[in-house]
């Protein structure tokens, strides 16, 4: 779904930064809300959350401060950016040791001010973006990890058991595997949930920008540092970071990322005085770090320092039986996206599923039910439309090629007598969590149908609506053996 407008506040006491403000973000970034004071802030936030602050420091009344503090109080999470005419070292410190997301000075350079909202509005949506683990109710639309299989039990015991502590984490596994969504779903159930979470893909940056973004950098730093800026440990005071791919960090910010973690003290580029830092972090790979020390390629202290806690995350060719919740829950997805008409898999399609090897793990499953959902027209995708949408189908020779799913049909039905049977059968499932029940409901409907057929496969399988072929494949499955009842 695509994001809603961000409700952006401005809080000075001076008209013209309102409509300085107005003109730069109004429509492009989303509504402009103007406050002159703090007092009038609070009741805009006590009306309705923003996704965004810009605070003057000094005002009359409540200061930018104070009114943050009153903002934290009321349970508004939203990211504080303080501003001032006036800026000084010591103002800078207060404002982020008070838990501002950053903080600007007047006149603003334009371009740092988009880079800025950018990354406060990110930050602003990860906060109101819940993680569901398997057995919470999660909304299509939300992020979830989905699986019951015992690989991902223990993963969830894993989170568990780290959430309340402040300790070190280290997530291992392969592309795709959902290390960033088990991350999140750590700060959501720590002690630092109230705090900001950042994420940083070590791979993702220039190797000479890294390093700025991680720890900041002061003015004439090096060529183009115009203005200080405030790096990534900084603005996670009290919070907690998420260094997506480390293995990818450079070995000369290796050392400097040692340091965060051993003493809680940080350099900005081109500064003389180390800050103290309070920050909780999370780092992941798809790597494997033993091979990268032993290489010499990582350092190996860091490496002790970041494996204090490790959960490692199972490929989904380990847990098969995750894909049939994974593809329902994708499948109610994209109808939630509007993407396609598609409500069910049948059980055949999902046995062909579950035989994949998914080399991109669940972010490669979701890509192909979206596929899957956008190629047929109609609510049931069988075997032959999963098969078609596979990886490598497209380039198979076909003179005459099949549609990609049979035309649309009513759905059939549904008698009354046929939902009360329905009903009896859910809660029998219900009383027993260990009865396999579409196995169960399938192997019974078969049996009674031999029986009140005399063993007549060929009406069974007309009686029951499958082909005696699928019906001979059922009975030897199930191991029927069927004793005609005497009249």
């Amino acid at each position: 779904m695509p994001d809603s407008p961000a409700r952006i506040l401005v809080v000075d006491d001076e008209s013209d930064v309102h409509y300085s403000f107005r003109r730069i973000l109004e429509g492009r970034h989303g509504q402009v809300i103007c406050a002159a004071s703090g007092e009038e802030a609070l009741r805009h936030v006590n009306d309705a959350e923003p996704d965004l602050v810009f605070m003057d420091i000094h005002m009359p009344g409540l200061s930018g401060l104070e009114t943050m503090r009153h903002m934290r109080g009321m349970g508004c999470r939203a990211p504080v950016i303080i501003t001032t005419a006036y800026g000084t070292p010591q103002h800078a410190i207060e404002a982020i040791k008070a838990g501002a997301f950053d903080y600007l000075t007047k006149p603003f350079d334009v371009p740092q001010l988009e880079r800025l909202i950018g990354e406060a509005l990110r930050f602003s949506r990860s906060l109101r973006s819940r993680v569901a683990l398997a057995d919470d109710a999660a909304p299509p639309d939300a992020d979830a990890i989905i699986g019951s299989s015992a690989l991902m039990q223990a993963v969830f015991k894993a989170i568990g058991r780290v959430a309340g502590t402040d300790t070190t984490v280290l997530i291992t596994g392969e592309s795709g595997t959902g290390k960033e969504l088990v991350a999140r779903a750590i700060v959501q159930h720590s002690r630092r949930f109230k705090g900001p979470f950042l994420a940083v893909n070590c791979a993702a940056l220039p190797s000479n920008l890294l390093e700025s973004e991680l720890f900041g950098h002061e003015r004439g730093a090096f060529t183009g540092a115009v203005t200080r800026q405030l790096g990534r440990f900084e603005r996670c005071q009290h919070g907690t970071l998420f260094l997506d791919e480390i293995a990818e960090l450079p070995i000369e910010t290796q050392s400097k990322l040692l340091r965060a973690i051993e003493e809680g003290q940080i350099e900005r580029l081109g500064g003389a005085q180390p800050i103290q830092v309070d920050v909780r972090l999370i780092a992941a790979t798809n790597r494997n770090l033993e091979a990268a020390v032993r290489d010499g390629r990582f350092r190996e202290d860091l490496f002790y320092r970041l494996n204090v806690f490790r959960i490692d995350l199972p490929p989904l060719r380990q847990r098969v039986e995750d894909v049939a919740p994974l593809a329902e829950f994708f499948v109610k997805r994209m109808r939630a996206r509007g993407v396609g008409q598609l409500r069910h898999i049948e059980p055949e399609a999902i046995e062909l599923l579950r035989a994949q090897p998914w080399p991109g793990n669940v972010r490669e499953l979701e890509n192909l039910i979206e596929r899957l959902a956008i190629s047929c027209p109609s609510e049931v995708a069988g075997r032959d439309q999963v098969a078609g949408v596979l990886p490598g189908a497209s380039a198979a020779p076909a003179a005459a090629p099949a549609p990609a799913c049979p035309p649309a049909e009513p759905p059939p039905r549904i008698p009354d007598s046929f939902e009360a049977a329905l009903a009896i059968l859910f809660e029998a499932a219900r009383a027993d969590r260990n009865l396999a029940l579409i196995a169960a409901a399938e192997r019974h409907l078969i049996v009674r149908a031999l029986e009140l057929t005399a063993g007549n496969q060929v009406q069974t399988a007309k009686l029951l609506g499958i082909t005696r072929a699928t019906l001979r494949k059922r009975i030897a499955k199930y191991a029927i053996r069927l004793q005609l009842r005497v009249r």
